[in-house]
């Protein structure tokens, strides 16, 4: 995947991240360069979790457990980027948000940086 494709997905990822601070209560975002930041912390803490405790466990995947994680990967992402505020409603109501969104523009930022262009690697 070239440097181009992971800069847009970055950006489609903070954006993301701006409207859902738009959208919903306990979720801000202070500005789009605060988003940014957010969205490589979040695809950064996301691969780390990832790598430690098996890919069944991801952030992005479908599922309970992934949403749940997801949250906390959101709500913990507020102690590293400043401007960032979520609170564990906010975090929960954001992961479902971003999951629904996933669902029709996938953001697997960590995947493609760890494993090539997601969108051809075929899941097991």
């Amino acid at each position: 995947m070239t440097i181009v494709r992971h800069v847009i997905r970055f950006v489609v990822a903070a954006i993301v991240l701006m409207v859902v601070g738009w959208l919903v209560p306990g979720f801000s975002v202070s500005s789009f360069w605060t988003a940014l930041f957010a969205a490589v912390v979040i695809a950064v803490i996301g691969w780390a979790i990832e790598a430690m405790l098996g890919h069944r466990l991801s952030p992005y995947n479908r599922g309970i457990v992934g949403f749940l994680v997801s949250a906390l990967v959101i709500y913990l992402t507020q102690f590293i980027v400043s401007g960032f505020r979520v609170t564990v409603l906010g975090a929960l109501l954001a992961s479902l948000v971003i999951g629904i969104v996933d669902l029709f523009i996938p953001i697997k930022t960590h995947m493609d940086i760890r494993n090539g262009d997601a969108g051809n690697r075929q899941e097991t």
